[in-house]
């Protein structure tokens, strides 16, 4: 993955420890090459409330060692959602990273608006603003001018997947319509990285992970997968990026 002009690596899921030139991407979620799908597409905005409540914790794990954590809560406040996550990280043989994220929902799913902030060797901060399917992204990485981009897509619903902060699946797991079910295609942009894109989201049944069976579901893009593991009441449990020998366990 990329941040603004900075180093690109390409994968779907980054889910390492990375440092890069700009701030540290750690266990990326998941920020592929994405490309446009043809299958069925999300539900229009103006459908009934799509959210629960939810706060925990995900252990961040690279080959079973333990790199960090994210605290989360997806919380609702009047007619608006709140999905908040923190995420501290040791990259092995690097510095310590810091990634925190505050993102608004409608009760259809629909972002209004995001806040971010990025912390290694230096610290990034951003903002998303959300209006009828824009983006209107702002970066600021310390110098005089924050870097801005404005990106269109067809639906307000778009998914936001932002580097090192896993609970934004649980939202993802959400905003998919099980009633519909198949495979479902959801807009993306990626925050941190001023980049937008699309990625797939299917559920394919009960699996058993460790003697323990879940609701798993696919994320996929064009160069890779992630496997989501739900329990019997929908909440995220698991992810797992079998590339990348990545799990983030739910505590």
């Amino acid at each position: 993955m990329r941040f603004a002009t900075t180093t690109r690596i390409s994968s779907f899921a980054c889910l390492v420890l990375l440092t890069l030139a700009g701030p540290a991407k750690i266990a990326a979620a998941p920020n592929p090459r994405f490309a446009p799908q043809k299958e069925k597409s999300v539900p229009t905005a103006g459908s009934p409330a799509v959210f629960t409540p939810d706060k925990g914790k995900f252990r961040i794990l690279l080959n079973g060692q333990s790199l960090g954590e994210e605290e989360f809560e997806i919380s609702r406040s009047g007619d608006t959602w709140t999905a908040h996550g923190s995420t501290t990280a040791h990259a092995p043989g690097g510095t310590d990273i810091k990634a925190d994220g505050q993102l608004k929902l409608s009760p259809d799913g629909s972002p209004i608006r995001y806040q971010w902030s990025a912390e290694a060797q230096r610290k990034a901060t951003g903002v998303v603003d959300f209006d009828n399917g824009t983006a209107k992204c702002s970066a600021s990485l310390g110098t005089a001018s924050p870097l801005m981009k404005d990106f269109k897509f067809e639906t307000p619903r778009i998914a936001v997947l932002d580097n090192n902060l896993y609970h934004q699946y649980a939202v993802l797991a959400q905003m998919y319509d099980w009633k519909a079910g198949g495979k479902q295609t959801f807009p993306v942009v990626i925050p941190q990285d001023l980049t937008p894109g699309s990625i797939s989201v299917e559920s394919i049944g009960p699996q058993q992970v460790e003697n323990v069976t879940y609701q798993a579901m696919r994320v996929s893009s064009t160069d890779l997968e992630i496997m989501l593991y739900l329990d019997a009441t929908r909440r995220l449990v698991r992810i797992d990026v079998p590339a990348s020998k990545v799990t983030i366990q739910r505590e």
